[in-house]
């Protein structure tokens, strides 16, 4: 029961996702053919205001409502980034959706998107699997 705060609060944002068009495979198609800002617009202004928000993290050491110091770990860059940014990206632009959005699609009422789904779930579990011997 404790959770159901979690339940609501992805109800809304799948409601935003669906009122803001950023589920649809049309969008989705129109950003990777260069025919509409609409999408780059969304993902830009989301990575702006994420940049913001980590600078003011750290600048204020803001803390959790819990009170704990929110600890940001650096990440070192390296060539699996890369791969894993394309094999990300060509499934994005396969389906036409990111892994977020097919939870939205899905409770909409569009279940072949349950194969999409499954696919990223066992990508994740494949993933699991061989990461110990991928390049990181």
């Amino acid at each position: 029961m404790s959770k159901i705060k979690f339940l609501i609060l992805g109800f809304i944002f799948g409601v935003i996702l669906i009122k803001a068009e950023v589920i649809s495979w049309f969008r989705i198609q129109e950003m990777f053919r260069f025919q509409s800002f609409h999408m780059y617009g969304i993902i830009g202004s989301a990575v702006v205001i994420g940049m913001i928000s980590i600078w003011l993290i750290k600048k204020y050491k803001v803390k959790t409502i819990a009170g704990e110091e929110i600890k940001i770990a650096s990440k070192e860059f390296n060539k699996g980034n890369v791969i894993g940014g394309l094999i990300f990206g060509l499934g994005w632009a396969m389906t036409g959706a990111c892994p977020g959005p097919l939870y939205a699609l899905v409770g909409s009422g569009l279940l072949i998107v349950l194969v999409a789904l499954l696919s990223a779930v066992i990508g994740t579990w494949v993933y699991g699997i061989l990461k110990n011997k991928l390049p990181h």
